[in-house]
């Protein structure tokens, strides 16, 4: 939840009731709730203040909300539970709790008419642009919330903002002076690029068998299965309409896109018919499993495969791991039909001989010499740079360059960053199968324009907020203790 409030708000602000306005025009429901016991009263105490049942509550009815809008509806209390909630609505209000105490100890406070100004500009309270007593009535009867607990916390977020406002200081004139000058230094370099057709290479059988006796025990067979299966196919399995509409209704969750939204059943058909035929065919899969291992019913294959192959999903593997030779498995899901399988036999890896690994052993053996070639190669160039058949650049910064030659535009900004953050005046940087041999010769300060000047002035705040907050949540943790009065709100 904090890194969540870190993306969407102007400060890491943690007043848990900025996204509780924004979801109350939403029409006062799919709200959690939590039970924290029949027990009223409070559940913390940090620093002066005392954090009541009904706030924890509120807070976890917030997260609860947001989380099932993101979940588009299919967050219920168990999944709510394994994703730690309760203990995240506990420590938003527990770090709003910290900074409450220390807006008090500075004497900052909110007035009644602020909190009424407030109040009467939620939009989700307003009817034709002006605040609805009524709409707020039933929105405080939907949540079962007293004006009074909903007004406090509104003084609560009133009040830190007022003490973030306070203590959030903007960019200084020398600090961006500093940041732009980084930002936009420029190098003027001599450089030469080098790849592996610059480089001679002789391999013979020789120094390729040597290569092998060294490295033998990295060149072995897979580990292999012999596998009896029974395949049970549902291309032929009969669907009405009628079952596709109720199947795909009841699992209509299953079927989204790749942002997560839901599907049609025309837009998900194919895979809604695949889906309910292999229901429909898993019991005829069952009962060939039972023949099969009856011996009633012969395998519809015997084949040998590596580990992993694609004949048989990720799935059946894992479980074909945890068994041993003999081992008949229940049906398992494979595209659209069902597999029984038998292990039958499993032979494990053992090293191969020169010839049976001979390819694998040239192609490594060639992609390490080249390399090993090309870095001397760079080592010499690099003494001798000044008379290497090299090219001069023009003046290059992050945001200002042309593409180096022999380089694209993404191998150029790889090269550029990793020169920016080198404090080498000359060296050897890989790009991609690429070494690029450097040296600079000059180095300026291009001046800023008006879009880099915003973006220097919002990268200096966006530092200056990362330090205050990691501070300040340092200060606050030791400033002001937490007593738990109750288990399941901490880890």
């Amino acid at each position: 939840m904090i890194s969540w409030m870190q993306k969407h708000n102007k400060y890491l602000v943690w007043t848990i009731w900025v996204a509780t306005i924004a979801f109350i025009g939403a029409g006062f429901v799919g709200w959690g709730s939590y039970d924290f016991g029949s027990k009223a009263g409070n559940v913390a105490k940090i620093g002066d203040i005392e954090i009541k049942q009904s706030k924890l509550n509120m807070a976890y009815s917030n997260l609860y909300n947001q989380y099932n809008e993101m979940l588009q509806g299919q967050l219920d209390e168990k999944k709510a539970k394994e994703m730690g909630l309760v203990k995240q609505a506990f420590a938003t209000i527990a770090t709003q709790a910290k900074l409450l105490n220390y807006a008090k100890d500075l004497g900052i406070v909110v007035s009644d008419e602020e909190v009424a100004h407030t109040l009467e500009s939620i939009k989700g309270f307003q009817k034709n642009g002006m605040f609805d007593k009524s709409i707020y009535k039933m929105y405080l009867t939907s949540q079962r919330l007293k004006a009074k607990t909903f007004e406090d916390t509104l003084r609560d977020e009133l009040t830190i903002t007022k003490l973030l406002d306070l203590l959030n200081v903007g960019s200084l004139p020398l600090e961006e002076e500093a940041v732009g000058a980084a930002m936009n230094v420029a190098d003027r370099i001599k450089y030469r690029v080098l790849t592996n057709s610059d480089v001679n290479l002789t391999i013979d059988e020789a120094k390729l068998k040597a290569f092998w006796e060294s490295n033998k025990e990295q060149f072995k067979t897979p580990k292999t299965y012999t596998l009896a299966i029974v395949w049970t196919t549902s291309i032929d399995t009969k669907i009405t309409d009628d079952e596709l509409k109720n199947f795909y209704e009841t699992n209509s969750f299953n079927y989204t896109d790749a942002t997560g939204k839901q599907l049609s059943l025309d837009a998900a058909k194919e895979k809604v018919i695949q889906d309910l035929k292999l229901k429909k065919t898993k019991k005829t899969a069952q009962k060939a499993y039972i023949a099969f291992k009856k011996g009633q019913l012969e395998s519809s294959e015997t084949i040998t495969l590596p580990l992993g192959d694609n004949t048989l999903s990720k799935e059946v593997w894992d479980e074909i791991q945890q068994k041993a030779e003999g081992d008949i498995m229940k049906p398992k899901v494979v595209n659209d039909r069902y597999a029984t399988v038998k292990i039958e036999a499993v032979t494990q890896p053992r090293v191969m001989s020169f010839n049976e690994a001979k390819e694998m052993v040239r192609k490594r053996y060639e992609t390490e010499a080249k390399n090993k070639a090309l870095l001397a190669l760079a080592e010499s160039t690099l003494q001798n740079i000044q008379e290497a058949n090299a090219t001069v650049s023009d003046f290059m910064s992050l945001n200002n360059f042309d593409n180096l030659e022999g380089l694209n535009s993404q191998e150029s900004l790889q090269f550029l960053q990793k020169l920016f953050t080198s404090s080498k005046e000359k060296g050897i940087i890989s790009v991609s199968n690429k070494v690029v041999v450097y040296n600079i010769m000059e180095q300026t300060h291009l001046p800023l324009d008006k879009n880099q000047t915003r973006v220097v002035k919002e990268t200096v705040n966006t530092i200056k907020q990362r330090v205050f907050e990691s501070n300040l949540i340092k200060m606050l943790d030791t400033k002001y203790p937490t007593e738990v009065y109750m288990g399941g709100l901490t880890n």
